[in-house]
């Protein structure tokens, strides 16, 4: 137990750094550099869609390697990957190096993002993975309420290239030494290294993957869509920009709180019965907010961030319980290709649906996009493990 523990501990700590310095890293430089190199947020925003692009397609081959190696290697090259992109980021100069940055930079969130980290705890412990993959969700939920106000201060302090190459620094000098020496390097069981892929499994297998996926690439559409309209949705519905910005800010707080709620039922609940609770009150939220108007908009904020914090939770566990340890870190890596697409690709696919819908409209679209998502979730079952 302790040393699962300390296990969740450093891995926690490696995403919490690992998430802020890559994923969370365009809120923060975004504006600065545009102005700095004098092209637009869209144009740099780009560069980021394109590093989600680059991480998808990398996903199947990091999983296969960690089948067949285990996970510390992938973690610790991470680092050092993220580690040069940033470095690259912070030398840019115009938009051709600033893409060569993000590209180096998507390589390595591929190698280093929840995927990898919990396909490296699943080859460890096998189906005792859970907890594990619990806590170190609970700690890096705070990467961004971390990072973004560090990272705004140091812009401000210094200029938007100093932070990322103090970003680097720390890749470099904290990050990955601290997942060299305390993440175990035991290579992955004799059933898992030698698993077949997944497209090889019978017809069972293949549907009960097709709905997995399926569940976690139409969240992930709407979880990326809504994180880019929530803000002008909620003033449609009524809330000032101050009000809104305070509703916004209540789903982080709503993650970290399912992500606790999940925690307290593991030996309580069936794993899958809690994940479709937590998967439906996606769509409640949106009808909550609906039919509640600019009143019930927190309670919104708040369901649909515990909605998410458990699903970022079940991304690691379902797929484990549902199709065991056997190339369990080659199947998040295909999961994650479709996911991964689903991200870059929903701000920009969904914004003619916005423009198109009035606010209510845009309400139940989500509500339907999610719900849809939800009821993927109902053909699954866990199988019978043997003691």
């Amino acid at each position: 137990m302790a040393s699962n523990r300390r296990l969740s501990m450093v891995i926690g700590t490696n995403q919490t750094l690992t998430w802020g310095m890559t994923f969370y890293l365009p809120a923060v430089i975004g504006g600065p550099a545009g102005a700095s190199l004098g092209v637009s947020r869209a144009a740099l925003l780009g560069a980021f869609s394109c590093a989600l692009l680059i991480s998808g397609f990398c996903a199947p081959r990091v999983g296969k390697h960690i089948d067949r190696h285990g996970g510390r290697g992938i973690l610790v090259a991470s680092c050092a990957v993220s580690a040069v992109g940033l470095g690259l980021l912070g030398s840019a100069t115009g938009l051709v190096s600033w893409y060569a940055g993000w590209l180096v930079i998507g390589v390595g969130m591929s190698l280093g993002l929840y995927d990898v980290a919990f396909a490296t705890i699943g080859c460890l412990l096998g189906r005792e993975a859970t907890p594990v993959i619990t806590g170190v969700t609970l700690l890096a939920g705070f990467a961004s309420t971390i990072f973004w106000p560090i990272g705004a201060k140091l812009v401000e302090a210094t200029s938007w290239q100093t932070a990322l190459f103090c970003y680097a620094g720390v890749q470099l000098l904290v990050n990955m030494p601290m997942v060299f020496a305390l993440v175990p390097a035991g290579l992955p069981r004799e059933s898992v290294a030698k698993a077949a892929p997944a497209g090889d499994a019978g017809q069972v297998r293949a549907v009960a993957f097709g709905c997995l996926s399926g569940f976690f690439t139409l969240r992930s559409f709407v979880t990326s869509s809504v994180a880019v309209f929530i803000l002008p949705l909620l003033m449609a519905l009524g809330l000032s920009l101050e009000r809104a910005i305070f509703v916004s800010a209540l789903i982080g707080p709503g993650q970290v709180t399912g992500r606790i709620i999940e925690f307290a039922l593991t030996k309580r609940m069936d794993l899958l019965v809690r994940a479709r609770i937590a998967a439906f009150l996606s769509p409640v939220s949106f009808l909550v907010l609906l039919f509640g108007g600019p009143l019930a908009a927190p309670a919104f904020a708040l369901l649909y961030g515990m909605s998410n914090g458990v699903m970022t939770i079940n991304r690691g566990t379902l797929p484990m319980a549902i199709f065991g340890p056997a190339g369990y870190a080659s199947l998040l890596g295909w999961i994650a290709v479709p996911v991964l697409l689903a991200t870059a690709g929903a701000p920009t696919l969904s914004a003619p649906v916005v423009d198109a819908l009035t606010p209510a409209g845009l309400v139940i679209a989500a509500a339907s996009a999610s719900g849809l998502a939800a009821f993927l979730l109902l053909p699954l079952r866990l199988p019978r493990v043997t003691p």
